[in-house]
């Protein structure tokens, strides 16, 4: 499923270190704290090459980078190379002045014991993996002598997938310099023949579009990409470089028959994509989640995608909408037919939708099973259609039935396979795990829905790939006796511009050619597509072309028989899962794949002591916010929510949930003063909250006097409200109109203008308008301490609302942020190791310890594991923390 793109992305051969944005970076561009030696120019990178072999929709990807290091010292280089999700790396090597260090594919388990004795050691182990939206991050650094040369290749292959009617092959461009050498070549062999074949580039300018060369004729496709140092630059004599941007290489093959069937080597392949097919009517459940997490931009495009599909939904189609927050809505008792009545109607009903409550899911899912079931019972359906169900939620089930297990055990009870389930899983807040097994134990699949200004363009995209049904209940037929270790071969739907890819092993020796059944139902009729092809011309076919790449036919079983191994097993338990697990992990080392269940050891040489890092290949489910590097397990990232705020001396805790971790910073200042903690122009928000000192301050030298937040001033200029809150008070002023309260009242105020619920002598939760939600906790010392004070702590709650332009200390984390961590190694502190993170492109020296949330437990708190940024957060916060003091209160 999904628009599936390969990825033949740039790599970086860069001086001590990359970013997650740059995949090739100038350390020009780059500043440095916190961190003991200068790092001046001196790596140049003379060439930089990236080749895609692709032989019937499988690619074969190397990537080489090779550079020179023209200073007088040694030099730390960094390889960073971006890989797609379903890409499994298949060999990396490091080469050194002459000698080879490679890169060893081991099981997971004895690769991370290998990794782990090299940091009890205290030796550098310093590979990071990262997911993007669709892809992971592979970096490794390595120290270069004086004049040395060193040269990184990088390999990997996929399976192409075919979405709206066309394969792609994407190249993620942005060196960030002059590259002397700068390549991309793409070979493609295809033996039905390509059809068409095009390349465009995002930062393609019109001189530039001569240097890309692309050409077909028949099996063959070519396209390739070399710009000399001129024609990269962006003026004359600049420096700088127009290479930044995207890279699309689109195509698509001859499809004379339904399917083609390929054999080499003891293994075939049968593609299906069969054309000028009716299309069948569809019959669809929207089940959408409207609790209260969904306000805001999450309902609004959520309801602007619903508009738009509602416009391409066909008159012969039938739909329903089932809407569930702590209760469950239907739009009809029925599923009815999308005719322009019932659509104008639907769009009203979409318009109207309003968030409440708590998330229901088992209820609006088995409701909308129970709505099809019914349906079809009734005979209200077309006979000949494909029924299907798009779950789209936020958040954990946390109402009615909220048990995970439970929940997809009678979901699937429910269905008995009948018809799909997609679950659309929006942001980070929710179980992608159990969304996944839920979709693949019901025949559908799981995508992430990204929070972002495209979210309604994702919605939109991932339906219009379910939007045209051609073919149900499709099942493949092969000689019982001669083939064996087949991989999946019925499939619940085929969809318009998809394709079906069937591998297996051929065990008759003497088999001379290969027949296919294909049955299925269709719109009209149902179907069966007979195929046959001759062992010896298939291999004349495929041999006749000079870019094939081994056993590319075992190789393509292989890796689709792993990925699919791999989903049976996110669901299987026992001693299912057992041997699935063995299975993956014996096909995985045999043809040296970076899975899941292995890891890839890279042992570089360093300072004459060698040095062990390592790669693996990230689980959606435990990676949906980044993977992270390896840590002690005490500093894991915690399993309950977390908050950015700012409590205690003043701590700041940055929840990066992308990454599941958080980033930690202090910041010291004289008590009076002031700091900026959000401002919002959009929505008229502003806090800033001022520093107390202790009750008692020590004129010793070396002491240190703590400060923390003893008054909030809360502000919004749009609203006329002004909160402000001490450890004695509470002030409320709404226009002309003044209120106090203490910490001894329990109040709970409602208004347009204002949500404010005071917890006695605990916490205050307070919402603004439309704004965003927040809680304040109340921080009380023994009144006869002679050093404590009271104050206050202040966490975010939910800041989606607010505007892009938001700022401050915490402000300005309300937008996503991205870091790499390098060189995890043991700090002064035996209990918190050091690394290096690069973040805003700046390379830091970090600490890895943790800070306390008092959310739930205000007495004690809890450990939040956190990367701490020393120097009052320099390097990541914007400017220095002298910017964020401000005059007053207000």
């Amino acid at each position: 499923m999904g628009n599936q793109l390969l990825f033949c992305t740039l790599l970086a051969l860069i001086p001590a270190f990359g970013t997650s944005d740059f995949l090739i970076s100038d350390i020009r561009n780059i500043k440095k704290r916190n961190v003991a030696n200068t790092i001046t120019d001196g790596i140049d990178i003379y060439s930089l090459k990236i080749e895609c072999f692709v032989t019937s929709r499988f690619s074969h990807n190397v990537i080489t980078s090779r550079a020179v290091n023209r200073a007088n010292v040694s030099k730390e280089a960094l390889f960073d190379v971006e890989l797609p999700k379903t890409a499994f790396i298949t060999n990396f090597t490091m080469t050194i002045d002459g000698v080879t260090y490679p890169g060893i594919i081991k099981e997971k388990e004895a690769a991370q014991q290998q990794y782990q004795t090299a940091v009890s050691r205290g030796q550098t182990a310093g590979l990071v993996k990262a997911s993007g939206r669709k892809t992971e991050k592979f970096t490794v650094s390595v120290n270069i002598a004086a004049a040395s040369k060193v040269t990184f290749q990088m390999q990997y292959e996929e399976l192409l997938k075919r979405s709206f009617g066309k394969y792609e092959l994407f190249l993620k461009v942005n060196p960030k310099q002059l590259v002397n050498n700068f390549e991309i070549e793409a070979n493609i062999f295809e033996p039905q023949g390509i059809s068409f074949l095009e390349a465009e580039g995002s930062f393609i300018t019109n001189d530039l579009l001569p240097v890309i060369h692309k050409s077909f004729s028949g099996k063959r496709g070519h396209v390739s990409f070399k710009p000399t140092m001129d024609q990269q630059r962006t003026c004359v004599d600049c420096q700088t470089t127009l290479l930044s941007g995207d890279f699309v290489i689109k195509y698509d093959v001859n499809r004379e028959t339904p399917g083609n069937l390929q054999m080499v080597n003891g293994y075939f392949v049968h593609f299906f994509a069969p054309q000028n097919v009716s299309h069948l009517p569809k019959n669809v459940v929207f089940i959408i989640d409207i609790s209260g997490s969904m306000s805001g931009r999450k309902l609004d495009q959520t309801k602007e995608a619903l508009l738009k599909i509602l416009e391409d939904v066909k008159e012969e189609d039938h739909l329903n909408f089932v809407l569930f927050g702590s209760h469950v809505q239907k739009w009809k008792g029925t599923l009815i037919q999308a005719t322009p009545e019932n659509l104008d109607e639907a769009r009203r009903y979409v318009q109207i939708i309003r968030t409440e409550g708590m998330t229901n899911l088992f209820g609006g899912l088995i409701t909308g099973i129970e709505m099809l079931k019914e349906a079809q019972i009734a005979g209200t359906l077309p006979e000949r259609s494909a029924s299907l169900i798009i779950i789209l939620s936020d958040g954990l089930p946390n109402e009615g039935v909220s048990n995970t297990q439970e929940i997809l055990l009678r979901a699937k009870n429910a269905a008995q396979g009948k018809f799909p389930i997609y679950n659309l899983g929006f942001g980070y807040d929710l179980d992608y795990g159990f969304l996944e097994k839920l979709a693949t134990e019901n025949n559908g699949v799981a995508r992430r829905i990204y929070e972002d200004s495209d979210s309604a363009l994702q919605l939109q995209d991932f339906y219009n790939e379910v939007a045209n049904p051609l073919l149900t209940e499709v099942e493949f037929k092969y000689p019982e006796n001669a083939i064996s270790d087949l991989t999946q071969n019925n499939f619940k739907h085929y969809y318009a511009g998809s394709e079906i890819v069937v591998a297996g092993r051929i065990i008759d020796n003497d088999l001379n050619s290969i027949t296919a059944e294909v049955k299925a139902h269709g719109a009209e009729q149902d179907v069966t597509y007979a195929e046959q092809t001759d062992v010896e011309e298939t291999a004349k076919a495929t041999e006749e072309q000079k870019y094939i790449f081994g056993d590319f036919i075992e190789r393509l079983w292989a890796y689709l028989t792993i990925q699919q191994l791999l989903e049976k097993r996110n669901v299987a338990k026992g001693d299912e899962k057992t041997n699935l697990t063995a299975e993956i992990l014996d096909l995985s080392l045999k043809y040296k794949f970076v899975t899941p269940l292995t890891s890839m050891v890279v042992t570089k040489p360093e300072d004459t002591v060698n040095e062990t890092a390592i790669a693996d290949k990230p689980l959606e489910v435990s990676s949906t916010r980044a993977s992270r590097p390896l840590i002690p397990s005490y500093y894991a990232p915690p399993s309950y929510h977390r908050y950015t705020s700012v409590d205690a001396d003043p701590h700041f805790i940055i929840d990066v949930p992308q990454k599941e971790d958080a980033l930690c910073f202090n910041i010291n200042e004289e008590p009076g003063v002031v700091l900026n903690l959000i401002r919002d122009p959009t929505t008229g928000i502003t806090i800033n909250g001022q520093l107390i000192g202790d009750k008692k301050s020590s004129n010793d030298v070396g002491s240190i006097n703590n400060t923390y937040i003893g008054r909030l001033g809360i502000l919004n200029t749009q609203l006329n409200v002004k909160l402000e809150i001490t450890p004695e008070n509470i002030t409320l002023h709404n226009g002309t109109k003044q209120m106090m309260f203490t910490w001894l009242d329990e109040v709970t105020l409602l208004n347009p203008s204002l949500t404010l619920k005071i917890t006695r002598k605990k916490s205050l939760e307070f919402s603004m308008g439309e704004g965003a939600t927040f809680i304040v906790v109340l921080h009380q010392s023994w009144s006869k301490h002679s050093v404590h004070p009271n104050f206050l702590g202040f966490y975010t709650l939910d800041s989606h609302r607010l505007s892009g332009r938001t700022h401050g200390l915490l402000g300005q984390f309300f937008r996503p942020i991205d870091f790499n961590i390098l060189e995890v190694h043991p700090g002064s502190d035996p209990q918190k190791p050091d690394a290096t993170m690069i973040v805003k492109n700046n390379q830091l020296t970090v600490t890895r310890g943790w800070q306390k949330d008092y959310t739930e437990d205000v007495k004690n708190g809890a450990n939040v594991p956190c990367w701490f940024i020393h120097n009052n957060g320099e390097g990541l916060i914007d400017g220095i923390y002298t910017d964020y003091i401000v005059p007053s209160l207000f």
